[in-house]
Formats: structure tokens, C-alpha cells, sequence
């Protein structure tokens, strides 16, 4: 394998909405650069990002792909990324291993929910990015509509460094305004340079203007000078515009039609001259492992070894692959590093440089580089190898939380230990759902991003693990409470021959104020009660209260005071004040006036404005309450709060409300009383179920 000095790599995420074309550019990059002789199309199922089984068949990306090229002496990492909301966290775990996020725009439907997101975990890890506005050639595709769209979204930073000539069914290449040269692209991408000539220059010449004034920005000197001249030399333009992506002063935008390969070239011979190399990055923060505790470590190639895990996958006949990016050192077969986060040791073992699912196996990692690792027994996506008595980690990977929830069941009794078994397996290499087992409603849920992420994972548990399930719609955990007061005697008592079972309590029960829980208060006095009963009739009390009278929900902020009683010198017993306390509380609570209590959630909702009333109109429906509306780019953020029984399939329904534009997050806030009308229904229901189990 050739081997690359640090300043000779570009590590490259591709990310933005899905069909907005990465997966062709990937494969476009391949193909000009010779590293693959055949262009493979998504729909044919022959690109070399895409080449699971699940991936073929849907025709999207699942996974983050790991992909190498070389440019003229320039290696290229490529991680090619998911473009769908519900797999968002793959881009999550591969920003922190990259040095520009390159996110691609479809000329056909613009900025999307992915964009944007893409965008905004940029800024929170100060990753440089740059666009692709790409599919310049196809029908009706106008590029100014576009490149505004993009300005509007995210400011006047980005700016384009290229032009098409010609859009539409009329594209025919671009114009470079830094070298002020014109591009056209023969069937294999192949690049024919000419002058720019005619309406194009002047157009040119404006949009140049623009872009030297953007470069003239990101420095002190040079703005100087832009202000006194007007101009700046051609060496003063290199320098600030590398400064100025660097620095995350300049978004440059790029022009493509990757279909065809057009523009690629030239977008290669930009990014490695001006993208930052891995040595220009400097240094990478992390924590002292178990603390928040900011540490810094230094990109150096002779520095300590340093490698983050952004994803790992279990392969058939291979075992599981831990792709990972080299910050510091370098790595090789045989050598020993050291998990904080696990607390294990780690033999690297083969290492592969990889394009999908064709590897080639090489000896040695160097820093700034990424590769495959094969078979780490403790380590998983987020980790960090470095070297044994180093102390050092990343921060949990901030992924999204989950907005979809679903009861999952096999479809063949006994086949429970496979589910969990199966999903375990397959969160070591998606973090970013969860699987609970809730003994009080009795049934196991998966939290997600969204369901085609359930819908990937229930094909996966049946394919690799031979396990078939069923969803169901998940139980909402309620809550019991009271109104009213009341004061209720109950005596236990049972003869059956022998020692018989007597315990005899009088409590008074009473509501508490909303989240302060339960409260037993002993007010016994003249030992009517012996001391050593009273917890046995405070343990009949609580478990009275883990099943409640309404719904069989638990029940919540309560006062139950226990003032007087009586006991038997023989028959009293810790059993029969226990069955007491609980038969009595039963008693005061339905006397009480008990009510139901739901989960009240908070919801952020972003959409582009003219879906604003659709959503608004949509939540009302759903019993929400609307907290409030702000602009956030070229969308608008919703602010509500929705009970959690109206959230079922929200994330479709918000899908089909905005033409697939829209997203939303959800986190519990607090448990509310329950309509009347609603609460009468959920105890018919409940009525029904224990029927049934009779």
C-alpha cells in the first residue's frame, strides 16, 4: 500500500438529505480517480457504499460507508453517510472523525431536514464544511433559486466558488472563479479547460467579486488591503481562502452533476488545495475518561496513538470491523493500545483500507488516516484507543433521542432471548436505539429515531438472527391519584382451624400536591397496634399502590395516615396487617375520587414556515398546547406540549404533513390529569382486559 505524509490526506464526511445524490458523488470520485473502473448506479445496486442486502433492496444508505481514492497524490477518505432523518445517527458518530463535512444539496429539492441537521452538529463540533449543490442537470433545475436557498439557510459564509454553465437539460460544465477558467466534461468526467467567455464572464467577474471580498474577510491583512486595492494577488487568495474554511469564515459552494461525473474533478483538485489536512486541525479535544474535564490532545505523528471508533458493523466471515481515524501516532498489526471508556486492552490485529465491502489489508495506520480494525473485543462506535497509562476519551456522542417508541414480541412463543440477544448485538453497532423491558407494563419496547430505523432492525434480527417479531402499539405509562379524602376501617380476619389471621386498621387517606409522592404517617397511639406491625401495614399500603383501582397503573402523591386499629394476642400476624393495609387502602382510594394522570411531553417541531399552520392545527388536534414559535434558519421551531398517548406515529404524520420536511424531538415533562371523557374510555378498556384474562 502507498503510504501518505499527513499533509497528503483529506478526510472527507458526505452528508446532507437523502437522494440528494452523495452516493453517486462517492462513486463519481472513485471512477475519475481510476480507483474503480465501473461507475456503479444506486439503482442498479453496484455503488460500493451501498452493498448490503438491505441497502440493495431499498436503494438508500444505511450505514457509514468508508471509502479511499486518490487525487493526484491526495488520498482521500470519504465517509459516505445516510441520508435519512431516522439514521441521523451515523453522521453523529462520523463528524468527529472528519475534517470537512461536505453536504451535498439536490439541485431538484434544495435544503432539507437533513441539511440542516447535517449543519447544525457541524457548529457544535467547529467542523469545517463546505456544499454541493449537485443534479445541476436535470430538467427544470434552476442553480440561483438554489444557491439563495443555501444563503438563506446558512448566511453569507457560504459562497460559491464555482458557477454551472448552463443549467438544466442545458448544463454543460462549470466555471472556476478563482483561476477564472471554464470546464467542460467529456462521458467519463474528464475535464476540458477553455476561457470564459461571452455573458458567462461578467457573470463571472461579479460572483468573483463577491467571493474575493468573502476571502478578504477571514483576515486582518488581507482585508487591509482589499480596502486600499480592491484586489488581492492570486497567492493572497490561496492563502485566504484556506484560512478562511479552516477558520469556518467561508462555506465554499461547489457545482455538480455527479450522475455524469461533471464538476468532480475539479472539486477534487479544489479540496486538496484548499481543505484543511489533518495536520492543519492542530489538535483534538477530549475528557479525562469518567469526568467533563476538557483534555487536548495533539495531532503529531510521533505523538501518543490516538484512534476514535466512529463505527462498527458485524460482518458475515469477517467478524466485527471497528472503523476508526488515527488522531495521533500511528498503528500497526500486533501492537497493544488501551480502551479507557471499557477499561480493556486491545491487540490490533488485521487492518484493512477499505471501499464498502472491498478491502485490502495494510500494516500500518499513520496519523491523520482512517482504516478498518478487525475483531476488538471491548470496543465499540464513540471509543478511543490510545496507549496503555494514557489518559484520555471523547465525550459521549450527542446523539438525537429517540421520538419513536414501539412494543416489540416474537411471533413464536420462547423466542424472547433471541430478540434480546439479537438487538444487543445490534446496538453495539447502532447506539442510537434503546430496548426496555417495562415489568409494569408488561411489555418490552424499542425507542428509536424514527420507524424505517425499526423497520431496518426487525429485517436485521430476521436475516441475521433467524428471529421473527411482531410490533404493537406501546402502553402509556399512566398514573392514579386522588381528590377527594376519606377515613375507612378494615378488619382481616380468617378461621380456618388452627391459628387463624387477624389485623384490624383505620387509616385516612388524602391527595399531596402534584410530584411530592407518598407519605405514611403513624399516628397510633395506646399500642391498639404493636409497634412491630405497623411497616407490614405500611408494605400492604405500597403494594396496594403499585396496581391501581382505575387502570392498573400506579398510584402517585398520597398521604395515608394510619390513627387506630386493633390486633389479636395470637391470630395478629406481619401477613394479616399487611392484607389489612392493602384492602383498606383500596377501599379509601375508590372514595376518594381518583383520577388518571397522563405523561405530558414537550415537543420541538422545525418546519419550514409554510407548513407552520398544518403542524400547529395538527397538535391542537392532539390535545397539545403550543408554547410558542421562533425562526431558526430557514425554518421555524414549534414549541408545545403533547400527551405522550397523542405521539403514536407522530413522526410519519409530520412527515406527510410537510412533504417530508419536517422533524421533531420529544422529552418528558411532567404527568397532568386526564380528561374526563378520556379517562372513562381508558377504564373500559381496562374493564375489558381483565375480562378477557379471567
Amino acid at each position: 500500500m502507498k503510504e501518505y505524509k499527513i499533509d497528503q490526506i483529506r478526510n472527507l464526511a458526505l452528508c446532507g438529505h437523502s437522494s440528494c445524490g452523495k452516493t453517486t458523488l462517492a462513486e463519481a470520485i472513485l471512477f475519475v480517480t481510476g480507483t474503480s473502473t465501473r461507475f456503479g448506479k444506486v439503482d442498479d445496486g453496484t455503488t460500493a457504499s451501498d452493498f448490503n442486502d438491505d441497502e440493495i433492496s431499498r436503494k438508500i444508505s444505511i450505514s457509514a460507508a468508508l471509502l479511499h481514492a486518490d487525487h493526484k497524490g491526495t488520498k482521500f477518505n470519504l465517509v459516505d453517510l445516510p441520508g435519512y432523518p431516522d439514521l441521523f445517527g451515523e453522521t453523529v458518530a462520523a463528524l468527529p472523525a472528519v475534517d470537512v463535512a461536505v453536504i451535498v444539496v439536490s439541485g431538484t429539492a434544495g435544503v432539507e431536514v437533513t441539511t440542516e441537521q447535517a449543519f447544525r452538529y457541524c457548529d457544535k463540533g467547529d467542523l469545517p464544511r463546505a456544499f454541493v449543490i449537485n443534479k445541476l442537470d436535470k430538467e427544470h433545475v434552476e442553480f440561483e433559486p438554489r444557491l439563495a436557498e443555501v444563503q438563506a439557510a446558512f448566511g453569507h459564509k457560504a459562497v460559491p466558488v464555482q458557477l454551472p454553465i448552463g443549467e438544466g437539460l442545458g448544463f454543460k460544465g462549470i466555471i472556476d472563479l478563482i483561476e477564472m477558467k471554464a470546464y467542460t466534461y467529456d462521458a467519463n468526467g474528464k475535464a476540458t479547460e477553455s476561457e470564459v467567455a461571452g455573458d458567462d464572464k461578467s457573470r463571472a467577474e461579479s460572483a468573483r467579486e463577491k467571493l474575493i471580498e468573502n476571502v478578504a474577510e477571514s483576515d486582518d491583512k488581507l482585508l487591509e488591503k482589499f480596502f486600499e486595492s480592491g484586489e488581492l494577488a492570486p497567492d493572497e487568495i490561496v492563502l485566504g481562502l484556506r484560512k478562511g474554511i479552516q477558520k469556518r469564515s467561508i462555506y465554499p459552494i461547489f457545482v455538480t452533476a455527479a450522475y455524469t461525473a461533471a464538476g468532480v474533478s475539479t472539486f477534487l483538485d479544489f479540496a486538496s488545495k484548499f481543505f484543511p489536512t489533518p495536520a492543519d486541525r492542530g489538535q483534538v479535544k477530549g475528557i479525562f475518561p469518567g469526568t467533563t474535564d476538557e483534555k487536548i490532545r495533539k495531532i503529531e505523528p510521533d505523538g501518543v496513538p490516538t484512534a476514535f471508533v466512529f463505527k462498527t458493523v458485524s460482518e458475515p466471515h469477517v467478524g466485527e470491523l471497528s472503523f476508526i481515524r488515527v488522531f495521533s501516532g500511528s498503528l500497526s498489526h500486533g501492537d497493544e493500545l488501551y480502551n479507557m471508556t471499557s477499561e480493556s486492552a486491545e491487540k490490533i490485529g488485521q487492518i484493512y483500507v477499505t471501499n464498502g465491502k472491498d478491502r485490502k489489508e495494510t500494516g500500518t495506520v499513520p496519523a491523520g488516516d482512517m482504516a478498518a480494525l478487525v475483531k476488538l473485543r471491548q470496543t465499540h462506535t464513540g471509543d478511543v484507543l490510545t496507549s496503555k497509562g494514557d489518559v484520555f476519551a471523547f465525550p459521549k456522542l450527542d446523539y438525537p433521542t429517540p421520538v419513536v417508541d414501539l412494543g416489540i414480541r416474537p411471533l413464536a412463543k420462547g423466542d424472547e432471548e433471541k430478540i434480546s440477544t439479537g438487538l444487543t448485538r445490534l446496538r453495539e453497532e447502532d447506539p442510537t436505539f434503546k430496548l426496555v423491558a417495562d415489568p409494569e407494563l408488561r411489555q418490552t419496547l424499542i425507542f428509536a429515531q424514527g420507524e424505517l430505523q425499526i423497520d431496518i432492525l426487525v429485517s436485521k434480527l430476521k436475516e441475521r438472527f433467524g428471529v421473527q417479531v411482531e410490533l404493537e402499539k406501546p402502553k402509556i405509562p399512566y398514573r392514579e391519584t386522588i381528590h377527594g379524602k376519606a377515613e375507612v376501617q378494615y378488619k382481616y380476619k380468617k378461621q380456618s382451624g388452627g391459628r387463624g389471621q387477624y389485623g384490624d386498621v383505620h387509616i385516612r387517606m388524602a391527595p399531596k400536591p402534584r410530584g411530592e409522592g407518598f407519605e405514611f404517617v403513624n399516628s397510633v397511639s395506646g399500642g391498639v397496634i404493636p409497634t412491630k406491625f405497623i411497616p407490614s401495614v405500611e408494605k400492604g399500603v405500597i403494594e396496594a399502590m403499585l396496581v391501581g383501582q382505575l387502570s392498573g397503573h400506579k398510584v402517585v402523591d398520597i398521604q395515608v395516615e394510619l390513627f387506630y386499629g386493633s390486633s389479636h394476642s395470637v391470630d395478629s400476624s406481619d401477613m394479616a396487617f399487611k392484607m389489612a393495609g392493602l384492602f383498606a387502602f383500596r377501599d379509601a382510594f375508590m372514595k376518594c375520587n381518583p383520577v388518571l394522570l397522563e405523561p405530558i411531553y414537550n415537543i420541538e417541531v422545525r418546519v419550514p414556515e409554510e407548513f407552520t399552520g398544518d403542524i400547529m392545527g395538527d397538535i391542537s388536534s392532539r390535545r397539545g398546547r403550543i408554547g410558542g414559535m421562533s425562526p431558526d434558519g430557514a425554518q421555524q421551531v414549534i414549541k408545545a406540549q403533547v400527551p405522550q398517548s397523542e405521539l403514536y406515529k407522530y413522526s410519519t404524520q409530520i412527515k406527510s404533513l410537510t412533504q417530508g420536511r419536517g422533524l421533531y424531538t420529544r422529552q418528558f415533562s411532567h404527568y397532568e390529569e386526564v380528561p374526563r371523557e378520556v379517562q372513562e374510555k381508558i377504564v373500559e378498556e381496562y374493564k375489558r382486559e381483565r375480562e378477557t384474562e379471567k
